[in-house]
């Protein structure tokens, strides 16, 4: 998602989990939407999971219309995820998003944190709707939006973004109050702070064609 921003500044480095270990075995593959481990939420209540998201040649092609998400069914709070995106080449920039640790009711959009997937944006964290979050003071901002609520906005360290049809890969690691994104193989981003909901994973439909593939979601379990 993107936000104008007239907002006034407000209010870092590799990633160690203490005290935690990976779960085995999800019994769903997040890579297959038959596979139980998503449902389907869209602005538009005719609207079909299928009409929105499909997958060819082992790729999740997302179309961008109508607005919504697809969820997992199960809920997280302390987790790695890892993915590839592209943005079709010639189609103009991609706009899309992952969200974790969503709380309340499904709507456009909920309260959670947003790992911004938009060109070329990508490494941006938002809190939506009041979600709480905390950063270097020169790279956060905040709003109040009349549709969205209040915004928290931290910026990503800098660009690592791929052309248009090239595979990007995203890594996002949670764990406690601490959520880092790593882009390509190296950190843009570490929010402090965050609020340690469990709730499920989203990939956003947000107006434009994005593609997926090799998602993997390892929950954390403290020791």
């Amino acid at each position: 998602m993107r936000y104008v921003l007239g907002l006034v500044l407000v209010s870092s480095a590799c990633f160690c989990c203490f005290g935690c270990s990976t779960q085995p075995g999800l019994r769903a593959d997040p890579s297959k939407l038959d596979s139980g481990f998503w449902s389907f939420y869209s602005a538009d209540p005719n609207a079909r999971m299928a009409d929105v998201w499909t997958v060819q040649d082992g790729v999740l092609v997302c179309s961008g219309s109508p607005l919504g998400y697809i969820y997992s069914n199960e809920t997280y709070d302390n987790f790695t995820l890892t993915l590839q995106w592209r943005c079709p080449d010639a189609k103009g920039p991609g706009k899309a998003s992952v969200l974790m640790r969503m709380s309340g009711d499904h709507r456009i959009w909920p309260k959670s944190l947003e790992a911004q997937l938009n060109a070329p944006d990508a490494g941006d964290f938002w809190g939506l709707d009041g979600y709480d979050l905390a950063g270097p003071a020169e790279r956060t901002g905040a709003l109040d939006h009349e549709q969205f609520g209040k915004l928290t906005n931290l910026k990503k360290t800098q660009t690592l973004e791929k052309p248009a049809g090239q595979w990007n890969t995203y890594e996002i690691l949670a764990e406690g109050d601490t959520v880092t994104l790593i882009i390509n193989g190296i950190e843009v981003n570490r929010a402090t702070g965050c609020a340690p909901t469990k709730g499920p994973i989203c990939l956003t439909s947000e107006g434009s064609e994005i593609h997926f593939r090799d998602i993997t979601l390892r929950p954390l379990v403290q020791e």
